[in-house]
């Protein structure tokens, strides 16, 4: 009863619990957080010091009794704990006006390829930052929703959730994934391509964060005029262990991201393969969708417009999707049900 109390003054919330950033959205306002998925902690004592875009800045620039580290690998926790601080700083924010402890309901975000140990770990970690009810849906179905498809019709949509950590492709009709494929390649592959470029071609060490820096500024999947563009790469030389920056152009940067983007059309292909003829012909119709900070890499919609044969878009706002997709799901709870990963989770009384 006093859970359900407590739930009176809290708000439902959504959570894209992704590798690189993690947004929330709350019922009847929207994306309110928007942050990396990054804390800083005192090596020491293990106290949070920072969490989101402030212990981001802290990244590869802090004394030896500080670590800035990442509690997402590939889509999964792989740090329960500082992920359960994590969630409760960003519930507690969204509740900062209400005078009672928060105990809102929260529906999560996960890859589609995970384990059940690896589902029960994100349940307990929402639990444990306060949830009264936590319930999980599949990040393809939750980008799928958020970017407006028609996932409750008898018809095929096709979404590639391009992320971070994970790359996930599924076919969605009916409330349901007919079919979908997940690989743990995203955007921070392509950093670390971008790390053993500038390795291999010019003896350049480049931090993690630079790397990323470059991929958004010249990453591309397809020529064009982005090719024209150079900028600046700067690490430290490794014959001398000085400081020295190059020029690289976007030629350059495409080369060497190709083995990861090559990856992510090759499962977009292997998914259609697998997917039932009458379906295939309503995504002839209707287009595969791009979601995902990943989307935004110039040209992936056309380098897989040309590998498939079929036309391809960019989701609105293709980052937020997921987290509007968990909220919409949260608004729509009883039709949007059969959605959901079904609820297997029991909570063992104390």
């Amino acid at each position: 009863m006093l859970d359900v109390f407590f739930g009176l003054f809290s708000r439902d919330i959504g959570i894209d619990l992704g590798t690189a950033n993690t947004l929330v959205h709350v019922r009847d306002r929207g994306i309110v957080i928007s942050e990396p998925s990054v804390v800083a902690l005192d090596v020491r004592t293990r106290k949070v010091l920072a969490i989101g875009a402030e212990a981001k800045r802290m990244v590869g620039r802090t004394p030896a009794n500080i670590i800035a580290i990442r509690p997402l690998r590939d889509g999964v926790i792989s740090d329960f704990d500082v992920t359960g601080e994590m969630i409760r700083s960003f519930v507690n924010k969204v509740h900062d006006r209400v005078g009672l402890i928060p105990r809102p309901r929260m529906l999560l975000g996960v890859p589609s390829g995970v384990t059940e140990v690896e589902k029960r770990a994100v349940r307990d970690a929402a639990m444990n930052a306060g949830a009264r009810w936590a319930r999980l849906i599949e990040e393809p179905m939750a980008a799928a929703i958020g970017a407006g498809l028609p996932v409750g019709e008898p018809s095929g949509s096709m979404i590639v959730d391009i992320g971070g950590g994970t790359t996930e492709v599924a076919v969605i009709s009916l409330g349901g994934i007919v079919t979908s494929r997940s690989i743990r390649i995203g955007g921070d592959e392509m950093d670390q391509d971008i790390v053993g470029f500038g390795r291999r071609e010019y003896n350049l060490l480049v931090g993690e964060r630079t790397a990323e820096d470059i991929k958004i500024a010249l990453g591309s999947a397809y020529p064009g005029e982005w090719d024209e563009l150079r900028v600046t790469l700067r690490g430290r030389d490794l014959l001398t262990g000085l400081p020295r920056q190059v020029e690289v152009g976007g030629e350059q940067v495409r080369e060497a991201i190709e083995g990861s983007v090559q990856q992510i059309v090759d499962i977009v292909k292997d998914t259609i393969e697998e997917t039932p003829p009458e379906l295939v012909a309503d995504i002839m119709d209707q287009g595969i969708v791009l979601a995902g900070g990943g989307a935004l890499l110039q040209g992936l919609d056309r380098r897989i417009a040309e590998a498939t044969q079929m036309p391809v878009h960019v989701a609105d706002d293709p980052l937020t999707c997921v987290a509007r997709g968990t909220g919409k799901a949260l608004e729509e709870l009883d039709t949007m049900e059969r959605s959901l990963v079904p609820d297997t989770y029991v909570r063992l009384p104390r």
